[in-house]
């Protein structure tokens, strides 16, 4: 596990110490407060109209509803293209610098050189997540939101994010090219997003399955504040499949180094 460590901290300090790094944090705070804040004030606009109604029923409105569930969904779809960007570095740039050789000749086991650079990328994610929680904290303040059901909605939101995380590095580990990397993860991305659209017009077995696949549909459930056990093994599933899928892929390249 120290060996894992030590490369997740080596990785996450090249990812500071270049640009992109900085650039996809700032880009992805800059989005966030800008999907609250409109979110917020158009939440603000529908409850003074109402207000001035006499006899209006306004018992309907919550904050849940009309500002954080569309701001995670808002934020699920800006990870699918960012994360790409931060994991697209992971393994391909080893490989086009030369340095992938000395991970191999290293006393490291292929494992650790995978799950050290899934825990970079986690980190990454985390810090993007966290800094994020700002925005039910002011509601929280302000205003008086279903605390349940925002941690419900967050917690999606982050299992999400480990995921995608999983399979950017695993379509780095494929190639040496930077720009490839991020383009495969960002089109599988897209896939497990848009995989249940054809859902209802499918037979009812492949309904189901295409309904388990789609990554947006146990997100789904989790931002309206269900916590299920499916949910959980999903997301858990997934990142397991593709760590396997990218210790194979590491592996196979070590073989040929």
């Amino acid at each position: 596990m120290r060996n894992a460590l030590t490369i997740a901290w080596r990785d996450l300090r090249s990812t500071f110490v270049s640009p992109i790094g900085y650039v996809v944090l700032t880009g992805f705070l800059l989005l966030a407060g800008w999907f609250f804040f409109n979110l917020l004030a158009q939440f603000n606009r529908i409850v003074a109209l109402y207000s001035g109604m006499q006899g209006a029923d306004t018992t309907w409105m919550n904050l849940n509803d009309a500002v954080i569930t569309p701001l995670l969904s808002n934020l699920s779809v800006v990870l699918v293209i960012l994360v790409p960007m931060i994991t697209m570095r992971s393994f391909a740039e080893e490989r086009s610098q030369g340095t992938y050789e000395l991970l191999f000749t290293s006393p490291l086991k292929v494992h650790e050189i995978v799950l050290g650079k899934y825990l970079a990328g986690c980190a990454v994610v985390t810090l993007m997540i966290a800094l994020t929680l700002v925005y039910p904290a002011i509601l929280m303040i302000y205003g008086n939101p279903e605390i349940g059901l925002m941690t419900a909605g967050f917690l999606g939101l982050y299992f999400m994010a480990l995921g995608f995380v999983a399979v950017g590095n695993f379509c780095s580990a494929l190639t040496s090219n930077q720009i490839v990397a991020a383009i495969s993860a960002l089109v599988i991305l897209l896939l497990l997003f848009v995989v249940s659209w054809p859902a209802e017009n499918a037979g009812e077995p492949m309904k189901a399955i295409l309904l388990y696949v789609s990554v947006t549909e146990h997100f789904r459930n989790m931002a309206r504040g269900v916590i299920d056990t499916t949910d959980l093994v999903y997301f858990g599933s997934a990142i397991g499949a593709f760590l396997f899928l990218t210790h194979r892929a590491v592996e196979s390249a070590r073989w040929k180094a």
